[in-house]
């Protein structure tokens, strides 16, 4: 039985992997999901996996070399997917050495604990083992509105202390395949949506703050673009990379679905009004009239978008959401786990929220 280690994997996309890895491989496989349970670590988005004999929950921070040494000891670790990582650009605008400390110091951690793990006393490594570094495309910098698109090749270019602290962890991963042959693959994704993701950012908070008569803010005008994946999309082509890419290499996994901020906005607010029922009291609080323009963010970048060319050729893998139907499967989910929802939105991040936003 192959046994993955999973770092962040109680957050959006590390759990939303996981749910896809045990559809797909179900018993074939073990998962060890390693969380600090930060403010968006929620081990809530994992009840349905908890009981599986063949997954394990541990608690620890990436940063905890002797914590993640003790894993690697007592487990045969054949695969390494690496989420763990501070994510959102505000809060690293507001508090950069976090992001620094968990982005780059967690990823050498990682990096150390399955070198010694791996390495054979010749200095090669051990077959069948694998490292993959899931990062970002806001690595590449920002884009003007000309068409144009991030490639593997694209310079990197980051613009906020998000950004550079994963640019900083691609560059630790590279050296480590360039220096030592340690066997690794990094992948820079677009920006994902869909179940489990924490309100602070973009398509649930609109989502949520929709449905309960909020003000819906909106950076500057509007109209930065971002391109948009289906969280299950991106879920199966980290494991597509881990089974069919060449070693070394970097994959941008896209999503072919380039939309202006204010575009996604209309988007949820015209699906909200489709998907509510007309006896549903939420639908007649769901207007375009919540909208608020707000301060624009330090540094925003104008324009994200990923060709997928390399990892379509290479793996196979291609986008197969289209954003309509994202956003409805998106949108339903929160319907259905309402609980969830009132859960992840108590306590500090109100208050998150309230200082975010109270001066504009």
């Amino acid at each position: 039985m192959r046994t993955y280690l999973v770092t962040g994997g109680a957050g959006f996309i590390g759990s939303n992997y996981i749910h896809y890895m045990f559809r797909k491989y179900d018993n074939e496989i073990r998962i060890i999901n390693v969380d600090k349970l930060t403010y968006a670590g929620n081990l809530a988005n994992l009840a349905d996996v908890e009981n599986r004999d063949n997954y394990t929950f541990v608690k620890a921070d990436v940063c905890d070399s002797s914590a993640i040494r003790k894993i690697f000891a007592e487990n045969d670790i054949d695969r390494v997917v690496h989420f763990a990582a501070e994510s959102h650009v505000d809060r690293s605008i507001k508090d950069p050495e976090v992001f620094v400390r968990t982005n780059v110091l967690g990823t050498l951690v990682m990096l150390n604990a399955a070198k010694e793990a791996w390495e054979k006393e010749d200095g090669t490594f051990k077959e069948n083992k694998k490292f993959l570094h899931v990062s970002t495309d806001e690595v590449y910098g920002s884009l003007d509105y000309d068409g144009s698109y991030f490639y593997e090749t694209t310079p990197y270019d980051p613009h906020s202390p998000y950004s550079a602290s994963k640019a900083s962890s691609d560059f630790l991963v590279k050296s480590y395949m360039d220096t030592y042959g340690f066997p690794a693959n990094i992948t820079n994704c677009s920006n994902n949506y869909g179940p489990y993701q924490f309100p602070e950012k973009l398509i649930p908070l609109i989502i949520n703050n929709a449905l309960h008569g909020k003000k819906l803010p909106v950076y500057g005008d509007g109209k930065n673009v971002r391109d948009w994946l289906y969280v299950e999309d991106h879920a199966k082509g980290i494991d597509m990379v881990q089974e069919k890419g060449r070693l070394f290499e970097t994959y941008n996994i896209g999503g072919h679905n380039e939309k202006q901020n204010i575009e996604i906005i209309y988007t949820i607010i015209d699906t909200l009004q489709e998907m509510l029922s007309d006896d549903d009291p939420r639908k007649a609080l769901v207007s375009r009239d919540l909208i608020t323009y707000v301060a624009d963010r330090k540094g925003h970048d104008k324009r994200y978008a990923i060709a997928p060319d390399k990892i379509k050729e290479e793996v196979g893998w291609y986008p197969e959401t289209c954003f309509a139907e994202g956003i409805k499967k998106t949108i339903k989910w929160y319907f259905e786990n309402e609980d969830w929802m009132n859960n992840v939105t108590s306590g500090d991040y109100q208050k998150y929220y309230e200082d975010m936003y109270k001066n504009r």
